[in-house]
């Protein structure tokens, strides 16, 4: 599996902050013609190509909706495949809607698998086997087995989901079911445990933009930061920004700034005295990182003052 993560730390759903206790996995498909990931994961990373619709799920609300899955399966601009972690696994996700039983939300893990035309083997062939390697990793993680493996569609049946037909529209035109989904994964539990894949860092690039946010200010992107610096210090207004979107740079005369990684159990008021000397300060680092709420979530990326 050629694991990697880019978290959608811009969705609302990320936002929210909310965690699950994983009883299961639901597996998606999306629905539309196109298997390249960048129309779903972004900002590009060096890997993904560019998505000139700038339509990918890492805004607010993509597309207007609220949606937000785990994991994405599909193609890299160079044409091989990759699943993107794009929530932190035990992250509430906003993906199957509810049923008259509630919703899968509150207890699945969730990824969708991006479509072609349907009709490609090759192409369907490499993604099922991503996707039978990803249940695999997840079920050694979390304590499951292939029986707490569900698609959409069953997941309707259960009342858990809102009516979709994925997987089954797809699977059975390459002679696969869900049944058989479940099988390949028990086989591949059968065979051992193996050392859980660690997603793959992703490539630095430092991005020059007036804000993280405003992707289409951005004016260049480079892989050595003294680069980045330069095109800054000659562009008032702009600063160079990391893959997780931190401000590393703001350019000549400007303060630079601390990143922190938040923690279970932190809130603003607590870094801010631990980082500041007090607590009160805390509307300047929500001010510094542009929050509209006083929600962070372990693993959040915030700048600190030095």
């Amino acid at each position: 599996m050629n694991l990697r993560q880019l978290l959608f730390i811009n969705n609302a759903c990320f936002k929210a902050g909310r965690n699950i206790a994983p009883q299961g996995i639901m597996v998606h498909s999306t629905g539309a013609n196109n298997p390249w990931l960048r129309r779903y994961v972004g900002p590009d990373d060096g890997l993904l190509g560019r998505n000139r619709y700038n339509n990918h799920w890492n805004q607010d609300r993509p597309d207007g909706r609220q949606v937000c899955v785990h994991a994405f399966i599909g193609k890299l601009a160079d044409g091989s495949i990759a699943t993107y972690q794009t929530l932190p696994w035990n992250h509430r996700g906003w993906h199957c809607g509810r049923g008259v039983n509630g919703t899968g939300n509150d207890t699945h893990i969730s990824f969708e698998i991006c479509e072609d035309g349907l009709d490609d083997a090759v192409y369907f062939r490499k993604v099922y086997s991503e996707a039978v390697e990803l249940c695999v990793y997840l079920c050694r993680q979390y304590g499951l087995s292939e029986q707490d493996i569900i698609s959409h569609s069953e997941g309707h049946r259960l009342g858990i989901a809102s009516n979709h037909a994925d997987v089954m529209h797809w699977f059975p035109r390459h002679g696969e079911n869900m049944d058989s989904f479940r099988a390949a994964v028990k086989t591949a539990l059968a065979a051992g445990a193996t050392d859980a894949p660690i997603p793959a860092p992703i490539d630095a690039l430092y991005r020059v933009r007036k804000s993280w946010d405003d992707v289409s200010s951005q004016i260049g992107a480079f892989r050595v930061l003294d680069n980045a610096k330069r095109l800054v210090d000659t562009n008032p207004g702009y600063a160079v920004y990391d893959n997780t979107g931190s401000m590393v740079y703001g350019g000549t005369g400007v303060t630079e700034y601390e990143i922190y990684s938040v923690v279970k159990g932190d809130s603003l008021w607590r870094i801010a005295a631990i980082k500041l000397g007090n607590g009160a300060r805390y509307p300047e680092i929500k001010e510094l990182n542009a929050l509209t709420s006083d929600i962070i979530v372990p693993g959040q990326k915030l700048r600190i003052p030095k």
